[in-house]
């Protein structure tokens, strides 16, 4: 082959490639977290700025209803639920309330927000003009200051993902400790095994295979449930002992079980890319209400089923309370399951970070070099986190107050509210507007009983 073939060969696959692989690059950069979720749910390719404008499905794969219900489901039956009867011995019969009235309110505020994505034409066909959170925010806050709104969004969205991560180390360190009770292991130590087994995290780029795994980490969630359950039954005769009225429910407890209840049901920063990828994308609003309706009756039971088990001794994971044979084999499943769904939020936060937030060009010398420096501390910073802050339901507690209740309840009303206050009848104004104050006290209150939750912890320990 002669010198000017080779030069013709490689300037086309150097083409093809910039084509196939690094097409709307800027979009991809502004964007970040709509790739992160795509690559969640086995995207192939981003939609095309062209298709995303004028509401075309464009090229991105596609999931049946089913599909993306599963999806959700993995989202909000995730290892949390596991301190949900710890948060239910806190609030006493109100919380079986709140396990109630959060599933409605979080299957409402998820469909308000994929309706802020769409626009109505001139004909009134209602067409989708924006793709992710961070767009609404633009949309709502374009008037004032076009760049504030997506900065907030992208800010909660790193907070929660980070303490996500922190969430996962914890939870992990607390299993590894109880399932390998016969050695001289200490939590921190057991932290620092966490962390060296998660190292590799730093060198991925690609989560579609862990994403894969999903599956097969959810239908361990759901074995686990089952097994904690039929365990509850078979000590279903002590159960006449147990009763909730017992419990006496303070304020600040109440607070911090608000902030698990909510932060278990988190799923809206992944609802606008899940729905862009439905088939039909009107069954979207059924979807939500089955998937949560679903979930409320499996925590309820759930928790219900471990207080009437436990009572007062629940603790803050529940399964620590089976008896050792059986806590081994559960939390050796769990512990597994906690470390591969660890890298999807921490990979999603350092791109956002890296890409969103400091703007480091991919492309430039030594890109690799600053990446790797801000995956390391990130990771260093989770661990310290969890050394510092082990108290599994008081940080899932302080999560759910801090960013739970502003991404899921306090946002959503307010852009709905902002977007389509003239499409909108008295009701559903009144039902936005308690939904946002609701938010916020949640969030406020929250977060001050949080942290004297762990204040008190740190000085009893």
């Amino acid at each position: 082959m002669s010198r000017f073939q080779l030069s013709w060969v490689k300037t086309h696959a150097e083409a093809l490639w910039m084509k196939r692989f690094c097409a709307d690059a800027e979009e991809n950069r502004g964007l970040v977290d709509r790739d992160e979720l795509a690559q969640t749910y086995g995207d192939s390719q981003a939609s095309s700025p062209e298709n995303l404008e004028d509401g075309a499905p464009g090229t991105r794969t596609k999931i049946t209803t089913w599909e993306a219900g599963w999806n959700v489901t993995n989202a909000i039956q995730g290892v949390f639920v596991l301190g949900l009867p710890y948060a239910l011995l806190q609030s006493g019969y109100v919380g079986l309330l709140l396990l109630v009235l959060a599933a409605l309110i979080c299957s409402y505020t998820g469909k308000i927000l994929v309706s802020c994505l769409y626009e109505e034409d001139e004909t009134g066909r209602s067409v989708r003009v924006r793709h992710t959170y961070e767009d609404v925010a633009k949309a709502c806050c374009r008037h004032i200051c076009p760049y504030i709104g997506g900065k907030v969004v992208n800010a909660a969205q790193v907070v929660e993902l980070v303490m996500t991560c922190i969430l996962y180390l914890v939870v992990s360190s607390n299993l590894m400790c109880h399932s390998l009770f016969f050695l001289p292991l200490t939590p921190a130590t057991c932290s620092a095994i966490t962390f060296l087994i998660l190292v590799p995290c730093m060198l991925i780029h690609d989560l579609r295979v862990v994403s894969r795994l999903s599956l097969f980490c959810s239908l361990a969630q759901f074995l686990i449930t089952f097994i904690v359950i039929g365990y509850c039954l078979r000590q279903s005769p002590q159960w006449a002992s147990r009763r909730l009225s017992a419990v006496t429910v303070d304020f600040d407890g109440f607070q911090v079980a608000v902030g698990v209840i909510i932060f278990s049901y988190t799923s809206q920063i992944y609802l606008p890319t899940l729905e862009e990828s439905m088939t039909d994308r009107l069954d979207f609003g059924s979807m939500m209400n089955w998937t949560h309706a679903l979930a409320c009756v499996l925590k309820t039971a759930f928790s219900v089923m471990a207080f009437l088990t436990w009572g007062e001794e629940t603790k803050e994971v529940i399964t620590d309370n089976l008896p050792t044979a059986l806590r081994t084999g559960v939390n050796l499943c769990l512990l597994a399951k906690a470390l591969l769904s660890y890298p999807l939020p921490f990979y999603a936060a350092a791109e956002i970070l890296q890409t969103g937030v400091l703007k480091l060009d991919s492309s430039a010398d030594g890109a690799e070099r600053w990446t790797l420096l801000l995956r390391g501390s990130l990771l260093l910073l989770t661990l310290i986190m969890a050394l510092y802050v082990p108290h599994f339901s008081l940080l899932m507690g302080l999560t759910g107050s801090v960013t739970g209740a502003a991404m899921t309840l306090l946002l959503p009303a307010l852009f709905h509210l902002q977007l389509k206050w003239t499409q909108l009848d008295v009701s559903r104004r009144a039902v936005d507007i308690l939904i946002l104050l609701l938010g916020c006290f949640c969030s406020v209150s929250g977060v001050i009983c949080s942290i004297k939750g762990m204040v008190t912890a740190f000085e009893d320990t």
